[in-house]
Order: C-alpha cells, then structure tokens, then sequence
C-alpha cells in the first residue's frame, strides 16, 4: 500500500504524458484544444507525446506539425490513418501551404500526410515507452485509431497486443463524443460517433480503462470568446489558431469548445471545472445514439457543466489557447 501511495504522488506530481487523436481539420475547435495541450505543457502540467489523426486529408498532419513547431514541439510522432470517413479538404488546414515570399508561414518538416507513419504504429511506440498506467488519452475525432489499435498484434515495439497496451499503459480516456442531454428537445446523434459507429461501439464495448465522456451539449454550451480571437493573439503577426480559426467561420461567430472540454478535463480533472455523472457504461446503438446505463461498476462517466463552471471554463480555455509559447 505504502508502495502504491508513494507511485501515485511520483505520478502526480510529473507532466501527465498525453495522446491527441484528434480528426485535425475537420473543425478547428482541434486546433483550439491542441494549442490548450502546449500550454499546459509549457507550465509543466503535461507532456504531448505524440498526435493521431483520424481525417485521411493529406494537410491535416502538416498543419498538426505546424502548430506544434509553432510551440517548440517540432519533433512531436504524428502518425495518420489511411482508408477514413472524411478525405475532404479543411477549410484551415491550408495554411500549411501558405508562404511569406519564398519562406514558409508556418515552418515545419512535413509535407503530406502520406509521408507520414501510420497512427497505430506511432500509438503503439508511444504506449510501449510510458510507464505503466501513466497516459491519457484525449480522443476528439472519431473512434477509428484507438478502436484498430485494441485490434493490432505485437510488433518491434512491443511484445503486448494494443489491447494489452491499453490495458496496462493508459490511465484515462477522454472522449469528445455523443450527446447525454437532449439538444432542443430532440435526441442528437453526434458527429463523432455517426462518422464511424463501428469503431465507436468497439471503444464503448472493449476499451479497457475508464472513459470519461464530453457529450455534444457541453461544448456547445461553452462557446469560444470571439472577442479572443480578436484581440488575444497578437503577440504575433501570424497566429497558426488565430487564422484557422477565421478561415473555418470568421468571428463574431462563437465555435462550442467540444474538444477543449476533453482536453481541459483530462489534465486538470480535479479542478471543479465539471462534475462528473455516476459511473455507468454508454452503449452505441447501430443509429450511432449513444445511451447512459448508470452501473457502480462501470467504467464510464459523462461530464455535467452548471452555468458558474461553464463560465469559469469559457475563460480558462481562452486564456490557455491564447497563452504565448515559451520558446
């Protein structure tokens, strides 16, 4: 016991290592949570070891390196799936074409997402080279990378299976996904299920550790300050979030804050931001609703935001996606 105690304050008190798999591009609240992620790290709360991406669109990876050299984090794994639900090109994701004169914008070494690794490669690399029971996983597009890599066997990077991975290496999940709440009376079925409902049952079903669940409504009830994308970024004179997010829908227009509230809770979990519902276990059904049977011991829970914690939220978010990076 003394032991176990002793572990969990180590663990507590070093950055929380954490995954990104996010569906970069096709919203740019992604671009939003990942600037969230390198401000957290840059106060020492986390450590970003490697992003996934789950839009097969051959900018989105460029633009995750990107922001990430953008924050002195060039050398961040991106791995990215092949074969997805949503090849389309981004509204955004263009700025990793965009040049001033002959340099680039934004600089940054990748070129296209078909040169880079495969996603359950670069989770499994990461899983296999964390301590046990260490990493988070902030999980805001669709279920696609972590439902293959429950599937994918052993390989050079580790002798376990992904669902041994998981099982042993991965702390807490949180999930940008379905809807908890009705959504003007009527039940919503959620972006991010319905893209890819059999790999959102899979993670439902068979995702080993606990998953805490940011329903459709949070989000939405938390929308972006407008008035930060207008004035918080410019400490200089390109921005890589500042101008995504005015090529995906301009300001005065407030984009909810869906994939925020994962990452905000993931690493900050015991800050009263949200409460959380009673344990219980969300089934996907073949529509893509998602339903929340309460069970004490289940592994799921769902966040809850009163109109004081959604107000203290808005402000924390944009204060951290607007921080400057500490370069």
């Amino acid at each position: 016991m003394l032991l176990s105690l002793i572990v969990s304050a180590a663990l507590a008190a070093s950055p929380i290592p954490i995954i990104f798999d996010t569906d970069m591009g096709n919203d740019v609240d992604d671009a939003l949570a990942l600037g969230v992620i390198h401000a957290l790290q840059d106060r020492g709360e986390c450590e970003l070891i490697a992003v996934t991406i789950t839009k097969d669109e051959p900018l989105s990876a460029p633009y995750v390196d990107l922001v990430n050299t953008f924050y002195g984090r060039g050398g961040v794994p991106i791995g990215v799936m092949k074969g997805g639900v949503t090849p389309e090109p981004s509204k955004f994701t263009v700025l990793a074409n965009e040049k001033n004169g002959d340099a680039q914008r934004y600089p940054h070494d990748l070129v296209s997402g078909n040169d880079a690794p495969d996603a359950v490669a670069v989770l499994r690399q990461a899983l296999a080279a964390q301590a046990d029971r260490s990493v988070v996983i902030a999980q805001v597009g669709f279920s696609t990378n972590l439902a293959r890599l429950l599937d994918s066997g052993t390989d050079a990077a580790s002798p376990l299976t992904g669902m041994e991975l998981a099982t042993i290496k991965v702390r807490m999940l949180s999930v940008m996904a379905g809807a908890f709440a009705p959504i003007d009376g009527k039940t919503h079925l959620e972006y991010n299920v319905v893209l890819d409902i059999p790999a959102a049952q899979k993670l439902a079903k068979d995702w080993p550790t606990p998953i805490i669940w940011s329903g459709f409504e949070i989000g939405l009830a938390i929308p972006y300050p407008a008035a930060s994308i207008d004035h918080d970024f410019g400490y200089v004179k390109h921005h890589p979030l500042q101008e995504a997010y005015q090529l995906y829908t301009p300001t005065p227009h407030e984009r909810p804050t869906w994939d925020l509230t994962s990452v905000l809770w993931v690493l900050r979990p015991d800050r009263g931001y949200f409460a959380l519902s009673p344990k219980g276990t969300v089934t996907v059904d073949d529509r893509g609703e998602t339903t929340f049977s309460e069970d004490p011991n289940g592994r799921h829970q769902y966040l809850i935001a009163d109109a004081v914690q959604r107000a203290v939220v808005r402000e924390t978010l944009a204060t951290l996606a607007s921080q400057p990076p500490q370069k």
